[in-house]
């Protein structure tokens, strides 16, 4: 009868073990969720390499524009 508490001991030391290393877990999934809306927010500034390019087809720059006097 004497082993009975023993593993009873040993059983509970393991239940805490697993409910910290949730509760651990958990903490760093919120703290990556937060440093992912933080990026988010970030990025949502214009790169200026890219600024004012939009989706689709680009005008012409004005050197390949033709004009009315040459081969065209």
């Amino acid at each position: 009868m004497a082993q009975r508490p023993k593993l009873t001991f040993k059983k509970r030391e393991r239940e805490r073990a697993q409910q910290q290393k949730q509760r651990d877990k958990e903490a760093r999934r919120l703290e990556a969720r937060q440093n992912r809306v933080k990026q988010q927010s970030s990025d949502s500034q214009e790169d200026p390499d890219i600024a004012g390019i939009k989706p689709g087809p680009q005008p012409l720059a004005d050197q390949w524009e033709q004009t009315g006097g040459e081969d065209g």
